[in-house]
């Protein structure tokens, strides 16, 4: 085990004690709960029923709320083992100085992007409750995400606890309002085969495709948050507490929330065909407020609740964003980084870019779902986390690249080679990689890092 000089990073982590932990059902699983009680989840569900089919899409969430919790497992216990955050522990399988730029740099620039997709959750909804389409308004639509994106990056610089107080009740809500609008729109399920039209003579393969797109929008969602359940563990008194925690706030909680939003967002689709083309053509979003639309009287008031439900993932994700920036660059100032974090989310989310939420949750598969197989195989390999690497680890840089790749195979590619499985393959090929690599000798010695409690 070598003794070398540490990045800052390393050097200034803490070890969470074991008083400062909590059971599974008071942090893990009500805060991973709310991250699938959000907009951009359910709305995601309409990637599966673009293929026509309902009972594939969930059968896809189904598979994809279990590779979730394969996701989440092994960050979430090496937290609990060791009391160290997400940059700590990967420290292990890229290596000290390859951690800065992964996971360290490529988590903060997803949650900037993840802090554009929630503003434009936010901004549509606000828009649906005051009765304008954005398209018509987008003078007003760039001063909704302006006004939401840097209001809630401010609160995230500065106010990160009350978004955690808020983030344990606040979720409850759009629950409610979704199960509602699968209620109202129950009457639609019947027609929705005839409304989404798929190729003809094609449809066990429509269904293959609707399966595989529910799995990978459930896992792309989810993987960036996956990855970090260092944070979540290190929060958990126990093994049983990572496990419960997992289960019930990733695993049922992904079924729960996906199985109202595809009923909701179908339901609609059979009662609209305008709808209908809009889960077609891909845009989720609007499929997504437009179903919520369709729940009569309580429109009005279910988008307002859905603008309410948007204030804590907005928040937390420039702050997590300006997090990672300021752990591996600490000399700059975290207020001023968060708000540009929040600047940059502002932009992607009025120009429509934070639209495009299906390939954001293909990308965000393919670069997390390797990190969490590399991951998986350095614990396997080491038996637990032994220390962070030397340098670079080029065994774990080298086995996400690949992973990586095959991941964003098909954008490569232009769809001439996408397989619909861009979270499962890119993790399980990376983790094989990892092994043959480290047996061919390119994975470093670790170094010795003192711990510290808070």
């Amino acid at each position: 085990m070598a003794n070398v000089s540490l990045p800052n990073y390393l050097i200034a982590a803490n070890t969470n004690s074991a008083a400062n932990r909590g059971p599974w059902y008071k942090n893990t699983a009500p805060a991973y709960a709310g991250i699938f009680l959000s907009v951009p989840f359910m709305a995601g569900m309409a990637g599966g029923l673009a293929y026509g089919s309902i009972s594939a899409t969930i059968i896809g969430l189904v598979m994809g709320a279990l590779f979730c919790l394969m996701i989440y497992y092994v960050p979430a216990k090496l937290g609990m083992q060791t009391g160290m955050p997400l940059y700590v522990v990967a420290s292990s399988t890229f290596g000290a100085v390859g951690g800065i730029a992964i996971p360290g740099f490529l988590m903060g620039i997803v949650q900037i992007f993840w802090h554009a997709v929630f503003t434009t959750s936010a901004a549509g909804f606000f828009m649906e409750a005051i009765g304008k389409v954005p398209a018509d308004n987008q003078a007003l639509y760039w001063v909704v995400c302006a006004v939401w994106g840097l209001s809630m990056a401010f609160v995230g610089a500065i106010g990160i606890g009350l978004l955690a107080k808020l983030s344990s009740w606040l979720p409850i809500f759009p629950l409610v309002f979704i199960a509602i609008a699968a209620i109202a729109n129950k009457d639609g399920l019947a027609n929705f085969s005839t409304n989404v039209v798929v190729a003809q003579g094609v449809i066990g393969v429509a269904m293959s495709l609707a399966m595989f797109a529910a799995l990978q929008s459930t896992a792309g969602f989810f993987a960036s948050a996956g990855v970090a359940g260092a944070d979540f563990g290190m929060n958990s008194k126990n093994e049983k507490d990572v496990a419960l925690g997992g289960f019930f706030g990733v695993t049922v909680a992904a079924i729960v929330a996906g199985l109202l939003a595809i009923l909701a967002i179908a339901g609609a689709a059979g009662k609209n065909p305008q709808i209908a083309a809009q889960i077609s053509g891909g845009k989720a979003f609007d499929a997504f407020f437009a179903s919520i639309a369709q729940t009569g009287s309580l429109a009005k008031l279910s988008a307002w609740v859905f603008v309410i439900s948007c204030i804590c993932p907005t928040g937390f994700c420039a702050f997590l964003a300006s997090n990672a920036f300021a752990t591996m660059l600490p000399k700059l100032p975290r207020v001023p980084m968060t708000l540009a974090a929040g600047l940059i989310g502002v932009i992607l989310a009025a120009t429509g870019i934070a639209n495009n939420l299906i390939s954001f949750f293909l990308m965000v598969g393919a670069a997390f779902g390797p990190i969490a197989g590399v991951m998986l195989a350095d614990y396997i390999r080491s038996g637990g986390w032994k220390g962070p690497r030397k340098g670079i680890n080029w065994a774990g840089y080298i086995a996400w690249a690949f992973g990586l790749v095959l991941g964003l195979l098909g954008v490569i590619t232009k769809n001439k080679f996408g397989y619909g499985l861009e979270a499962l393959i890119p993790m399980v090929a990376a983790a094989a990689a990892y092994f043959a690599l480290a047996g061919f000798g390119l994975e470093s010695e670790t170094i010795l890092l003192e711990k510290k409690n808070v």
